[in-house]
């Protein structure tokens, strides 16, 4: 075949080329663009400006580039509005409106002012230029996911600044455009617009949240959770379309909606991202760069004075707003730069707009947006995603580096590493999503050991541990998490255990609760007993009767002089931090002078931000807690072993108390640590036992010698 023929032939038309060529720029773009340091999103749009019909016209902008476009557009605002962090949305959210009025109101009036002036426009052609001018799109937002900044003030203020001025855009497009699609072109229609979106934002906002805890509920099954959530994206931008507004404010509502559902270290959140970013989000890019044009800045005087303007406007009407934003409130110069990187970029809301506007013609017989502001507006994209890009990926850098600095200078890393010992299969993705909230950063290593009794070692036993150990690695291989699986043969489970914590310094170990298969059985078993007797480290028994990510408030109850154990710090963090990943409150309950020291440390390391406090006069008082713990709720019980500060012989009816008033909740019983450092404590022949002993016959004693006081007086 000669080249004549073979160009003959192009674009090329064969959906498996196709697909297949855009596969090969998804894989080859960031390896290239890496080389050259320039930001992966604006080698996708220069990939796509090649092979399009302005470039070499090897594939022609056909169907799937519409369809797949419009999912990664919508992808892209669903996973803004997942990943936000609804705390610290709250804590910024007046610099979040601050902001968003300013990046609104400051480019409405330079647009308008330029557009009237320089571009010599009708008013509403300029209104809607300026709306373009006004609006963003997160094209920036993956590299602040990249590299773990999804949750930085900065990137919060940025988003809601977004959310501002898509949704004032867009009410500005949807008015002017049925202004002129409407035959009366009423006053009554923005309010009945706006009246509309209200109700079906209420809507979505009362309904969808009970849908999802009812699937998340009932399905464990990771295809159909997946499917559930991407139906449940575009419900939400197919709703906002049916009431005349663009479907990207359905799909950012649906994000925020499912924030609370899905958390960010859960393998369902993994895989919404790895689809996302590795497919729709690429295919949406390559379509942006197939429709611009570079030489239409070169056709004629008159486009490339627009082009010129529009591209001078957006990216000075967008940085004002940064500035005065960072002097307001006093922000630093990098996060400025996050400010105005983030929301520099313009493409679904802009390339919404001038589409809509090219299409409608006025009574004179002109287009309210012409051809050159249809090329202008490429071209802008093209430029404010490559500004954004590349600010955004430098002040990302920044930021990085310094916190790793500030980290090194101000503080030692504590080591954490979480044993998780798996013989129950039900157990298993429990306790590893238990694990993946209160670790303290993805590195933090975790352990999944299976024992083998040594003395019984059959065949289908061992098969049935290496069963649990890849079960669980495949559980938090989902949540792209690594976990160590270990195998042992020892005499019984409570010394294997013993000794691959030691094997493997193991801070912490979670355990499912016991099932009791026997009438002489204890509540939480032998082999839970034995390893409280035997070990000083944090040990904590869940039982969970629903999936993490359900859960709608951590209800904890820690006893009276807990703040003294040397473990009291870590388990309130560790509660703190799964509250912060599910996003969902915390409420301690507690004695007068546990719950002041509670108040103090969370309120002194800046965590537990929706934490409320609640004094008990009494640990007797703990079932009377029965009537306020629901079913979604997490009970939280702080306990300790016997000998210990806050150990009290009510302590022995804790079994039974929890087994009868709390059987119907999911609950979580925490050991914390007992000593420092055990091995520096003098011993003889196990003395735990012997203070156990000695302190529990003195507790009771002493409580049946106030009794008789009582009962004389």
């Amino acid at each position: 075949m000669d080249f004549t023929s073979f160009t003959s032939q192009l674009p090329i038309t064969d959906p498996t080329w196709i697909f297949f060529l855009v596969l090969l720029i998804i894989l080859f773009a960031p390896l290239v663009m890496g080389k050259l340091h320039i930001p992966h999103i604006v080698g996708m749009i220069l990939a796509g400006m090649l092979i399009g019909k302005h470039g070499l016209n090897l594939l022609e902008f056909d169907d799937s580039f519409e369809l797949f476009g419009k999912v990664g557009m919508y992808y892209i605002v669903f996973l803004a509005g997942l990943e936000l962090d609804m705390d610290d949305f709250k804590k910024n959210q007046l610099k979040g409106i601050t902001f968003g009025l300013l990046s609104f109101s400051i480019p409405m009036v330079i647009g308008t002012f330029t557009s009237l002036t320089i571009l010599h426009y009708g008013v509403a052609s300029s209104l809607l230029l300026a709306s373009i001018y006004a609006s963003n799109t997160l094209i920036a937002y993956p590299i602040i996911s990249r590299y773990g900044l999804s949750r930085e003030p900065s990137s919060s203020i940025s988003i809601a600044a977004t959310i501002i001025t898509v949704l004032f855009a867009l009410i500005i497009l949807a008015v002017i455009g049925g202004t002129y699609k409407t035959s009366d072109g009423s006053a009554w229609f923005w309010l009945w617009l706006l009246g509309k979106v209200v109700i079906l934002s209420f809507l979505i906002i009362f309904f969808m949240p009970r849908l999802c805890r009812w699937f998340f509920r009932r399905y464990n099954d990771a295809v159909m959770q997946f499917v559930f959530v991407l139906s449940m994206v575009f419900l939400g931008a197919a709703l906002m379309q049916l009431v005349g507004m663009e479907g990207i404010l359905g799909a950012f509502l649906a994000g925020l909606v499912l924030n609370r559902y899905i958390p960010h270290v859960s393998p369902l959140m993994t895989r919404l991202e790895f689809v996302g970013n590795a497919l729709f989000i690429p295919y949406f890019l390559i379509g942006v760069g197939m429709i611009i044009d570079i030489r239409s800045m070169l056709v004629g005087g008159t486009a490339l004075k627009v082009s010129v303007v529009m591209t001078v406007v957006a990216v000075i009407a967008k940085w004002i707003p940064a500035y005065l934003t960072q002097k307001i409130f006093k922000m630093k110069v990098v996060e400025r730069r996050i400010l105005f990187g983030m929301t520099n970029a313009h493409a679904a809301a802009a390339l919404a707009a001038v589409l809509i506007g090219h299409d409608i013609v006025m009574e004179n017989g002109e287009r309210l947006l012409n051809d050159d502001v249809l090329n202008g507006t490429v071209v802008l994209i093209l430029i404010t995603c490559i500004v954004s890009s590349i600010v955004t990926d430098r002040a990302a850098k920044k930021i990085i580096t310094e916190s790793q600095s500030d980290d090194i200078q101000k503080e030692k890393k504590e080591h954490e590493c979480y044993l998780i010992p798996v013989a129950n299969p039900e157990t298993i993705d429990g306790l590893v999503e238990m694990a993946l909230t209160l670790r303290k950063t993805k590195e933090t290593p975790i352990v999944a050991l299976s024992v083998v009794d040594d003395s019984n070692a059959s065949e289908s036993k061992v098969r049935a541990c290496q069963h649990n150990l890849e079960r669980t690695a495949k559980a938090a291989a989902a949540a792209d998490a690594a976990v160590k699986t270990v195998l042992r043969y020892d005499m019984n489970i409570a010394q294997g255990v013993i000794h691959t914590m030691k094997e493997h310094r193991a801070t912490d170990v979670i355990i499912g609760l016991h099932r009791k298969t026997k009438m002489v059985d204890s509540f939480f078993g032998m082999f839970t007993e034995s390893l409280l007797s035997q070990t000083h480290r944090q040990i904590m028994i869940a039982k969970l009767l629903m999936p993490v990510n359900t859960l709608r408030r951590i209800i904890v109850v820690a006893p009276e002089k807990a703040e003294y154990e040397v473990g009291f710090t870590k388990w309130v963090l560790q509660l703190c931090r799964m509250s912060e990943e599910l996003g969902c409150r915390i409420h301690f309950y507690a004695m007068r002078n546990t719950l002041i020291q509670l108040q103090r440390f969370i309120q002194h390391r800046h965590i537990g931000r929706e934490a409320e406090f609640s004094e008990m006069d009494d640990w007797e008082e703990l079932m009377s807690l029965a009537g306020q713990v629901e079913h979604d709720h997490l009970f939280v019980v702080v306990s300790s072993r016997a000998g210990s500060i806050s150990y009290q012989s009510s302590f022995d009816k804790l079994p039974s108390q929890i087994s009868k008033y709390f059987s119907n909740n999911s609950q979580l019983i925490i050991y914390p640590d007992q000593y420092a450092d055990p091995e520096s404590i003098l011993s003889f022949s196990n003395p735990i036992v012997q203070k156990a002993t000695e302190y529990t016959l003195y507790d009771r004693v002493s409580k049946w010698i106030s009794s008789l006081i009582r009962k004389s007086e």
